[in-house]
């Protein structure tokens, strides 16, 4: 975890919230020169800290309506910080804690050097990562609904199994296999709810790749070079990691992927790991996917899988290779490098 340690003539710290923000201005000596409640609006913010715009920097706690704060600062010339929610702990912790003590505890960490970051991701592609993610969403929401299909099919123990129904072409006579009227328009519905998600993805998965292409062609074409890895995949690594050259090892790259499971120690003492949910759950999704695409068809990889399967089982025998693929994908992204299947299946052997 990294902290912010510049130093500034004043420090403000804000509770920010979807109506109402909390700003608290300090200046070098931690004396409280600005402490108000005020409407989230530009204008207003921009004229409470005008007599304090020299040498200030604006620092909010990473919630969902950061965005609009973010890009005004950058517009306006203004140092602005991301803190991170997990680490801010003397935020949530304290005896009494409201708006006004939250604001000067986040100018309080700011001034001392203590202040957790998170990463303020660009507004560039911020929007289209968004979509992304939505998109994502939506095809969950999609499965969803083929589990039910096949779920109740087997609720009501029908003699012949559905087939692959996730292609348009094998549910034809997918109604008649259900008797019962009630049952047979449960299903219909699912349908039906289904084609409508189909044709929705497939116009935003072409929308969203011309973008990336637009974005960054070089760097979506290397994700795309390793074995199992399509648009979607590749798309999700693209725009969740952003720019490689944030991760100044690939040990914080790793960990930003949940791909490691931090120790917890004490004394010589070890208390098992904490913080798995400290990092990005989407990319943690991609590796693991990536690594089951990757294994079909692939008898090296299979070989490599089963050798530490016999070690550690399966489950974590995946969590490794998704780890080295996450290491792999580390270095193709900062030395722009195709993926190399031999050395990666050697690494595996070593």
């Amino acid at each position: 975890m990294k902290f912010y340690t510049k130093q500034h003539r004043f420090y403000c710290g804000v509770d920010l919230h979807a109506d109402t923000m909390y700003v608290c201005v300090l200046d070098s000596g931690g004396e409280v020169v600005c402490h108000r409640n005020i409407p989230t609006k530009p204008e207003t913010f921009l004229r409470l800290i005008k007599p304090f715009r020299d040498e200030l920097i604006v620092g909010v706690e990473c919630m969902f309506t950061w965005y609009w704060l973010a890009d005004l600062c950058v517009e306006e010339g203004i140092d602005f910080v991301l803190g991170h929610a997990l680490y801010m702990r003397a935020i949530h912790g304290g005896k009494a804690k409201n708006d006004r003590i939250d604001s000067h505890k986040i100018a309080v960490l700011l001034r001392g050097g203590s202040f957790p970051l998170a990463y303020v991701y660009p507004k560039p592609m911020r929007a289209t990562r968004d979509l992304l993610r939505r998109r994502n969403h939506l095809a969950r929401k999609r499965a969803e609904l083929y589990a039910h299909i096949q779920n109740t099919a087997t609720q009501y123990n029908l003699p012949e199994p559905l087939g692959r129904i996730a292609k348009p072409s094998e549910r034809g006579a997918l109604l008649d296999k259900f008797p019962d009227p009630a049952v047979r328009r449960m299903v219909e519905i699912d349908l039906l709810t289904i084609v409508h998600y189909e044709q929705l993805l497939g116009n935003l998965e072409r929308q969203l790749e011309r973008t990336a292409v637009h974005h960054d062609p070089v760097g979506l074409a290397l994700l795309k070079s390793i074995p199992g890895v399509g648009r979607i995949l590749g798309m999700v690594m693209l725009y969740e990691i952003g720019d490689i050259a944030r991760f100044p090892r690939e040990q914080d790259f790793a960990s930003y992927c949940r791909l490691v499971k931090p120790a917890k120690e004490s004394a010589g003492k070890h208390y098992g790991h904490s913080g798995k949910k400290i990092g990005n759950a989407h990319l943690r999704w991609a590796f693991g996917e990536a690594v089951v695409l990757m294994l079909k068809g692939n008898t090296a990889a299979q070989r490599q899988l089963q050798k530490l399967a016999s070690k550690h089982g399966k489950g974590k025998a995946l969590a490794i290779l998704a780890h080295r693929l996450g290491r792999a994908v580390y270095y193709m992204l900062k030395n722009q490098t195709p993926f190399d299947a031999e050395r990666f299946l050697r690494q595996q052997g070593a």
